[in-house]
């Protein structure tokens, strides 16, 4: 059982996988910070000033300053802005996974229409005398010796 774990784990598609994982978390942070410290304070600034962070209604009917004093509090609060952080970030990530997998589609119609464009030589060809297949490059047949031009 144990050679079978190890056989699975060391598969090779197996570390893709925990290695997309770990860069997938990596970008996850690096969007994360984008979408909070870079694309929200302009739109806020844009809204007059509006912190997307601290959009909530809360639930109990009291007015809280912002989300942190209203969960302080133990109230029941709907953060829409925080929904509408978590959509910004999904565009973003989403639209980079896009670019990607364009590029990667690029990259293989690229690589086909090259494979269909080289020309495939024959190995062999045949003795036009005894019609035996011969190597390509030969300039004798080996089966009746006629010279080959």
């Amino acid at each position: 059982m144990w050679r079978e774990f190890r056989t699975f784990a060391m598969r090779g598609n197996v570390i893709d996988l925990a290695v997309g994982i770990v860069i997938g978390a990596a970008f996850t942070a690096i969007v994360q910070s984008l979408v909070n410290d870079v694309i929200m304070p302009p739109i806020g600034l844009l809204l007059s000033g509006v912190d997307f962070s601290n959009l909530f209604i809360s639930l109990d009917g009291v007015r809280y300053d912002s989300l942190s004093a209203a969960q302080e509090a133990g109230a029941p609060t709907l953060n829409y802005g925080l929904f509408i952080n978590n959509v910004i970030h999904f565009l973003i990530v989403a639209f980079a996974i896009f670019l990607v997998v364009r590029q990667i589609n690029r990259l293989r119609s690229r690589m086909d229409k090259a494979a269909e464009e080289e020309p495939v030589k024959p190995e062999t060809k045949e003795c036009p005398d005894c019609l035996s297949d011969i190597p390509a490059q030969a300039k004798r047949c080996k089966y009746c010796t006629s010279v080959l031009e």
